[in-house]
């Protein structure tokens, strides 16, 4: 069966956005409600290389890391019923975008800058990507990177809505889709 001819159901579904958004707490808990195996490709790297993604950033450099973030990203986004987490960065890469949004279904975590500043000083120690910038660099970051998460199929604003909400949201938009039955 060409992946193309999935169901929406069948379909694994990729929760894209900024680093920080809540992809990988909010896709434990729709994997979970939708009784389907959560990808965390971050988590995965780390478990390969048995270190931390900082680490591996140092170690490696980012450029490495991008390639087995796409390579993992292909691999489980060409299996069925997965639900997977990809990093904050990784649809910058085009060939990461295609894939995603062909094979599966992209759901877009969007969250305000005055909302996501303010977990900023949890983030700065775990994501090399801030590491050694000031606010003013980060927020650019932030807005640069809202055009790769226009390529979607679904947007979740998060502002308003604790992660137990936010799941229970896209779930029930997910039930209520007639292909999903």
């Amino acid at each position: 069966m060409n992946s193309t001819d999935k169901s929406l159901k069948e379909k694994s579904i990729v929760f894209i956005g900024f680093m920080g958004a809540g992809k990988t707490t909010i896709g434990k808990l729709v994997a979970n409600k939708l009784s389907r195996e959560f990808i965390d490709i971050d988590k995965e790297i780390e478990t390969e290389y048995n270190m931390t993604t900082s680490a591996f950033f140092k170690t490696y450099g980012e450029k490495a890391f991008r390639q087995k973030e796409k390579s993992l990203i292909s691999q489980f986004s060409n299996q069925p019923d997965k639900i997977i987490s990809v990093g904050g960065g990784a649809f910058l890469q085009e060939e990461v975008q295609q894939n995603c949004l062909s094979n599966c279904m992209v759901i877009f975590l969007d969250v305000t800058w005055d909302s996501w500043k303010n977990r900023l000083h949890l983030l700065m120690d775990s994501r090399p990507v801030l590491q050694g910038k000031s606010e003013e660099e980060i927020k650019e970051l932030f807005y640069n990177r809202q055009s790769i998460y226009s390529k979607h199929h679904l947007k979740v604003q998060t502002d308003t809505l604790d992660s137990e909400e936010t799941a229970d949201y896209i779930v029930g938009l997910l039930q209520s889709a007639e292909v999903y039955k």
